[in-house]
């Protein structure tokens, strides 16, 4: 059986706490304060991997840049589609608006019933969405208690954090994978505990015992009345430790010595950009944000290429803009594995009504058929009408 491996920590590293350990009556004399190990690992507790070097305890040490790869060679642009505007009869708009105003506890429905519809007019507004979906991998030092685990650091080069495989969810999935590094683990002694497997008790400060509760220390109720809870000792066994003085330590959970090893952390992830086109029906963007539209184009490939030929100028320059800084800012850090970018129609059609000699609009828009009636005429406040 292989020998595990453990590490010098130097002359000073393991020496006994000169608190913990002392009988009783002496550690009640001794100062409150407890003397732990380190309660970070140390610097030299972690051997230094080639291909590894920045790595550090906890995380933190930021995703490795991923291995260069060559920029596709763009495809020939895709046909236009048909931007046809998708109109709404009257009655639809009718029916959308009865609806909203059904919804709301305190609207008249007397606009909807005797208002008069005098002109709809439909806008074309697009919604342009780039998603790119990637791979990042960042490293940590990792523990946990020595059981007789396979120690296999030095045995030979531990392959480099692009190199260990890693199965992938289907694209644009979110998911995060922790694989251990192979040729990094190995034994060294408990940094917390200082390899004795037990710390000092911080309910009685390692004493074993702590003042009783029901005489305050002083052995007695009243009078000359003797405490039977201590016994008249005026301190009692501490629970937490059953009267030992120390306690399993957490990090090693006895064992005194700890595994060390490297953890690879993959993250698959998808980065969204919105772009919707500014229209002129008057209709805040914001609104838009909660409705779908018709789709009406979709590219998806490992990486995609701007939009040629849109009709709208607007969507054609974010969809150049945010393609390059997608790739620009994402592949610094990891790797892209898909991107997909779509074009919706979202459909809005503008209301003009007259409802008692005054005129007034409303929106509807979306494939729900949302309304917005900001200057509604008849609300009120919670009455009944």
């Amino acid at each position: 059986m292989e020998r595990p491996i453990v590490s010098d920590y130097g002359a000073n590293y393991g020496t006994i706490d000169p608190v913990y350990g002392l009988p009783a009556p002496a550690m009640a004399a001794a100062p409150a304060t407890i003397i732990h190990g380190p309660s970070a690992p140390p610097a030299n507790m972690f051997d230094t991997v080639p291909g590894y070097e920045g790595t550090i305890a906890g995380g933190g040490g930021g995703y490795l840049p991923p291995p260069s790869v060559p920029m596709p060679v763009p495809e020939q642009a895709p046909s236009s589609p048909d931007w046809h505007i998708p109109s709404i009869s009257e009655d639809r708009a009718r029916e959308s608006f009865a609806t909203y105003v059904s919804s709301k506890c305190c609207y008249s429905s007397a606009p909807v019933k005797e208002g008069v519809i005098t002109n709809m007019e439909s806008f074309n507004t697009y919604r342009y969405r780039l998603e790119t979906f990637m791979e990042s991998r960042s490293t940590e030092w990792s523990q946990e208690p020595y059981t007789g685990q396979p120690v296999d650091a030095g045995v030979q080069p531990a392959p480099g954090p692009w190199q260990i495989a890693a199965q992938p969810p289907a694209f644009f999935q979110e998911h995060k994978q922790t694989i251990k590094v192979p040729y990094t683990s190995s034994v060294k002694n408990c940094h917390f505990c200082l390899g004795m497997g037990r710390n000092p008790c911080t309910t009685c400060a390692g004493a074993g015992n702590k003042v009783c509760w029901v005489c305050n220390g002083s052995g007695y109720r009243q009078s000359d009345d003797r405490c039977m809870h201590c016994n008249g000792r005026g301190r009692e066994n501490c629970s937490s430790c059953s009267g030992s003085g120390s306690c399993q330590c957490d990090t090693c959970h006895g064992k005194r010595q700890l595994l060390v090893f490297i953890n690879l952390i993959v993250k698959w992830s998808t980065e969204k950009d919105e772009f919707i086109a500014q229209d002129s029906s008057g209709l805040r963007v914001e609104n838009l944000e909660k409705v779908s539209g018709k789709e009406l184009f979709k590219d998806a490939q490992y990486m995609v290429y701007p939009v040629r030929g849109f009709p709208d100028v607007s969507v054609a320059q974010a969809s150049e803009r945010l393609v390059r800084d997608h790739q620009v800012k994402y592949a610094q850090t990891s790797l892209i594995l898909q991107q997909r970018q779509t074009i919706e129609l979202i459909p809005i059609t503008k209301v003009n009504y007259m409802w008692k000699g005054k005129p007034y609009v409303y929106y509807v828009y979306g494939n729900e058929f949302k309304v917005n009636a900001d200057d509604y005429p008849a609300t009120c406040c919670c009455s009944v009408m």
